[in-house]
């Protein structure tokens, strides 16, 4: 089979797997506590959109960066008609070029962090990953980002491994923002929470996998939220760590 056929059937998968139709209430009800209607909300990795879309049915307008071909034309499709721009770039600290490592039988673990690639190498649960494609492509910062399309109201960023440059590449507080974590790669999350502290934030929650659920019944310290990351299972695989300038929209 080629690249080309394994790839297009990966996205086909991803679409009927995160836009499911008994996804969509629940996808609503988790983050309409961050994006309000006529507000601005960032999809950083958007993938196929599952996120973007509901921040569209929530009446935000929305930037979805998603920097691979094959996906961005399926964002076309699934925002279609959305108040929404489609940004074909990586996010980092600071603007240039990077390579993104590409997965083409599961384009949602393509990355632009080769340390990324190693601590999977062999790791439980990531058995059977090969990145086996290269794009070169620009960088941009959330901080240009801002600059171009405004001070969002919520920011989701899922970049497998690149989150903590993406936020050093913010210098400004937004009300709330998600980042994903894995347990492979704990220290990278670590980092990218206290960059978060340094903005600003003193308030966090966490979501495991995509339970779409406050791991806390209400927000955390970051040395709480760090502690409680440290002690996950390895098997936990991964999450979202949230933070909110306004603690209560941390609560379950």
């Amino acid at each position: 089979m080629s690249h080309a056929t394994v790839g297009a059937a990966a996205v086909g998968r991803s679409v009927r797997l995160y836009h499911a139709p008994a996804r969509r209430a629940a996808l609503d009800g988790f983050y309409a506590r961050f994006v309000k209607a006529g507000g601005l909300a960032f999809d950083v990795g958007a993938h196929v959109g599952d996120r973007a879309a509901c921040f569209a049915r929530l009446g935000a307008r929305v930037v979805a960066v998603e920097p691979q071909p094959r996906l961005a034309r399926a964002l076309r499709m699934i925002l279609r008609g959305a108040d929404a721009t489609l940004v074909r770039a990586l996010v980092g600290e600071a603007p240039g070029e990077a390579t993104l490592h590409l997965n083409t039988a599961n384009p949602t673990v393509a990355t632009a962090s080769a340390e990324f690639i190693a601590a999977a190498a062999g790791a439980p649960g990531w058995e059977g990953q090969s990145w086996d494609a290269t794009l070169t492509l620009p960088v941009t910062t959330l901080d240009a980002l801002i600059a171009e399309y405004g001070e969002p109201d919520f920011i989701k960023i899922d970049i497998e491994g690149f989150e903590a440059a993406a936020l050093a590449g913010l210098s400004c507080p937004v009300p709330a923002l998600s980042f994903e974590f894995t347990t492979i790669q704990r220290d990278v999350a670590v980092v990218a929470l206290r960059r978060c502290v340094a903005l600003g934030y003193r308030a966090f929650n966490a979501s495991l996998g995509e339970s779409l659920e406050m791991a806390h019944p209400a927000a955390l310290d970051a040395a709480a939220l760090e502690a409680w990351l440290l002690a996950l299972p390895m098997e936990a695989n991964s999450g979202d760590i949230y933070a909110a300038l306004d603690r209560h929209a941390l609560n379950r």
